[in-house]
């Protein structure tokens, strides 16, 4: 069931056809500021709907029904990739979860009379994946591949240094602009967050030394005209996107040694499980990642930048140059907050490892 390649223009398609349903739908998540990474992973799941549906002579949405809808989740699970394996089960949500999206919205439009994918029950879904996180040690080994008598291996012991003491997310750092980073203040500045959500997160020093290590000798090199201003620059002197941010990362990660799955993720997963076992509390952790996990909004209060500063700077062991003694601190009564930070990690890694979209908009 591969999407198709080719669309025909927009005065051929029928305005009442399953297909300009699904460009109207992504249109209204375009206007909506949904991000082009949603808008693509929504567009690319309906479309190969559309040619499933297309090959059973079914063509508008008023003509697909509950049990289609089945069908077609049977279908999902039966499929295999050219490799012979079936999809995941991640996988298989995106799928389903796009499509409730979009029978959603046709119905609110009165497009349909009713919804057939409301009583749509999605596959289960495993939260929890083994936990993939760093020793101090191993985050050493790591940070000691890069050569540093080559600009492209400065650049990429910052980048290390970055993720690991920021505990950002890859397309997060690859979205970092050359006046992000504050160095007075210590911070950066997130405007590439997840859900279009900016927020401001520390960054220790010794993370910030190799930054304008960075900056000084090596970015100079590597910028072209024009200079598109992002902080982290390919060989070609363009912007990282996510996935070669990774696709960096983790080679230094193999020849350190480290089997533990994951790139870029790892070093947020590392960070994060690090300063909850130096003492920090875990509200700050929540909102150093950036979380807004709508069943823990109530039991975690907003603080503020200033305040996470101090307690990054107190328990993150890569915060300072000097060698990091956390006090022992009394956590009793955090496993379930810490339950729920593992849920979200773990996610997170998930996404990574497998990068298709279950996000519902317009709920």
């Amino acid at each position: 069931m591969p999407a198709p390649r080719y669309r025909p223009p927009a005065d051929q398609i029928d305005p009442a056809s399953l297909l300009a349903a699904v460009g109207q739908f992504c249109e209204w998540l375009a206007v909506r500021n949904y991000s082009p990474r949603t808008i693509t992973g929504y567009e690319s799941h309906l479309l190969a709907f559309v040619a499933w549906a297309g090959e059973r002579a079914v063509h508008r949405p008023t003509e697909v029904t509950l049990p289609m809808l089945e069908r077609y989740q049977r279908a999902l699970f039966y499929r295999r990739k050219p490799d012979g394996s079936p999809l995941t089960v991640r996988a298989q949500v995106g799928h389903l979860v796009a499509l409730r999206a979009l029978f959603r919205w046709l119905a609110r439009q009165r497009r349909i009379l009713y919804d057939p994918a409301s009583a749509l029950e999605l596959p289960r879904t495993r939260r929890l994946l083994p936990r993939g996180v760093l020793t101090i040690s191993e985050v050493e080994a790591v940070l000691a591949v890069p050569d540093l008598a080559s600009i492209e291996g400065l650049r990429d012991r910052a980048i290390i240094e970055t993720l690991y003491s920021t505990a950002i997310r890859a397309q997060e750092a690859a979205g970092l602009g050359l006046f992000d980073v504050d160095v007075a203040r210590g911070t950066v500045h997130v405007r590439a967050g997840k859900g279009q959500r900016e927020r401001m997160v520390p960054i220790g020093d010794r993370a910030l030394g190799w930054v304008d290590r960075y900056l000084t000798d090596a970015r100079p090199q590597l910028a072209v005209t024009p200079d598109d201003r992002a902080l982290f620059l390919t060989g070609r002197g363009a912007a990282f996107s996510a996935k070669r941010l990774s696709v960096l990362v983790r080679p230094y990660i193999d020849a350190a040694g480290v089997t533990k799955p994951g790139a870029c993720h790892l070093f947020r997963h590392t960070a994060a499980t690090l300063m909850l076992e130096g003492g920090a509390d875990l509200r700050y952790v929540q909102e150093l990642l950036g979380h807004a996990d709508p069943a823990t909004t109530t039991i975690y209060t907003q603080v503020s930048i200033r305040q996470l500063k101090a307690v990054h700077t107190a328990t993150h062991p890569g915060a300072s140059n000097t060698r990091h003694r956390s006090p022992l601190v009394d956590r009793t009564g955090d496993d379930e907050l810490a339950a729920h930070l593992d849920a979200w990690l773990n996610t997170e890694l998930a996404e990574e490892l497998d990068t298709d979209l279950t996000d519902e908009p317009g709920g």
